[in-house]
């Protein structure tokens, strides 16, 4: 089992930056591959970046490529999401999810064995 919890939501103005973290116990955490999906109110939840469990190779949405950046921490168990220039479509909630490495569909949520509980973005002035 897998605990993941993630901190550093809130509320910005377009433009502005947040850094999300998710803290994970419970299992070896360099086992896993990491990611972060997000969920705007009355849409699906959506693939956001995801980084490899070792060599650190990292895959981004077409909609957050070049403005978000994931990484990791192995010593810390924990993983980030640096959020640039943020635009009010950026707005929902963001949650931290867990895999093994072997997994091969990196983008798919229904891959992702274990989830946090979220962190709400509000990007809005």
């Amino acid at each position: 089992q897998v605990q993941l919890v993630e901190s550093g939501g809130g509320l910005v103005q377009p433009g502005g930056s947040l850094r999300l973290s998710c803290a994970a116990s419970g299992r070896t955490f360099s086992d896993f591959r990491m990611a972060w999906f997000r969920q705007a109110p009355g849409k699906e939840r959506e693939f956001v970046a995801t980084i490899s469990a070792n060599t650190y190779r990292t895959y981004y949405a077409t909609s957050v490529k070049g403005r978000f950046t994931i990484s990791r921490d192995n010593a810390k168990n924990t993983v980030y999401l640096q959020m640039d220039s943020l635009k009010p479509d950026d707005t929902a909630v963001y949650y931290c999810a867990a895999t093994f490495s072997s997994t091969t569909a990196i983008t798919a949520k229904e891959a992702y064995i274990y989830w946090g509980q979220g962190t709400q973005v509000t990007v809005s002035s």
